[in-house]
């Protein structure tokens, strides 16, 4: 029987070349799985992380009741370069801790889990490869980057670029936590209180939808009061680390899956590339990765299904568990994808 216990581990990648032309010393890439891998070797998930989310955030889209069944699957959440458990600004020594921790790409990013997928998975066929926001954006590199081991891609409220007024958007957050004095161009000797703190009740407002706040659902939060939300991502900022949250913010920021060796920026090959099964799922009250994006996306790909997700809690709609109906098409989506069903 496959174990059903988490286990976290991880994989030493030595110094990693960068698309940005630097170098990450001991690369580290911190990875949660559970599950075992079939005789064929054809049963991997991988389910890539979001900004300013742990790996154990994706953990409630697994279980006996999901289709990500892990005595079915063997599940890999990889950890984002930069958030804090795989290689950081808060746990690099040296001249690359804090703020001069290197650019990371997207591209990076996947080229780790590919090598982790190769020399720990016994180069493994992916089953699906399923995200939220940056997760998505990951999923979506996947699917362009290795069309022949990626059986099917689930990415739900992003799009595969950063688009314009996404990139607006993330300089503002960035603006409230850099223009606290005690940030000291990330040298900080002490956290930056009131940049974290104005870091999140500014992200706040743009997370869920004018919708959402219109009809109060903070309340099925189990919050009282627009405050009392505003002072949880105020408190959940304040566990985090700025010059972390800032080196996924320029990843997030610069992300563009045709911006790598591979494609050159020709951002219509990249799209072309994803054939397998993939279903595209926006919140359609999304308010920075917008579904007319996603939707302009989706047409670029030859396998990919428009499935919007339609939500007053705008792009938290996309998170595993965040909000109960959309959990549930997120997974019915899966079940789908995983049983080779792509409409």
């Amino acid at each position: 029987m496959a174990p059903k216990q988490w286990l976290v581990e991880d994989y030493e990648a030595g110094d990693l070349p960068l698309a940005c032309g630097e170098t990450l010393y001991s690369a580290r890439l911190r990875y949660h799985r559970i599950g075992e891998l079939n005789a064929p070797k054809d049963n991997l998930i991988l389910l890539p992380t979001y900004y300013g989310g742990a790996a154990a955030g994706n953990q409630p889209w697994i279980g006996d009741h999901s289709p990500l069944d892990p005595g079915r699957y063997c599940i890999v959440i990889p950890s984002l370069i930069g958030a804090g458990e795989s290689s950081s600004p808060s746990n690099t020594a040296g001249h690359q801790a804090g703020p001069g921790f290197p650019a990371v790409s997207l591209y990076d990013n996947v080229m780790l889990q590919k090598r982790l997928v190769e020399e720990v998975f016994d180069d493994a066929r992916i089953a699906l490869v399923m995200g939220w926001s940056m997760g998505g954006m990951q999923a979506l590199q996947w699917g362009c980057l290795f069309p022949e081991k990626v059986h099917s891609v689930l990415a739900t409220c992003c799009t595969a670029r950063c688009y314009p007024h996404n990139q607006v958007f993330l300089e503002g957050v960035k603006a409230a936590l850099t223009c606290d004095q005690s940030f000291e161009n990330g040298y900080y000797r002490k956290p930056p209180e009131r940049g974290l703190r104005a870091f999140g009740r500014v992200y706040a407002g743009w997370a869920y939808s004018q919708a959402f706040f219109r009809h109060q659902l903070w309340h099925n939060l189990g919050f009282g009061s627009i405050e009392e939300l505003l002072r949880f991502w105020e408190q959940d900022h304040l566990g985090q680390d700025a010059n972390n949250l800032l080196a996924v913010l320029d990843t997030w920021q610069r992300g563009d899956i045709s911006d790598n060796p591979v494609f050159r920026k020709d951002y219509d090959s990249a799209l072309a590339a994803i054939t397998m099964p993939t279903r595209i799922m926006p919140s359609t009250t999304d308010l920075y990765f917008v579904a007319e994006d996603a939707m302009q996306d989706c047409a670029g790909m030859p396998g990919a299904t428009f499935d919007p997700i339609h939500s007053n809690w705008g792009h938290i709609a996309g998170g595993a568990a965040r909000e109960r109906e959309s959990h549930e098409q997120i997974l019915a989506a899966a079940r789908l994808l995983l049983a080779g069903e792509a409409s």
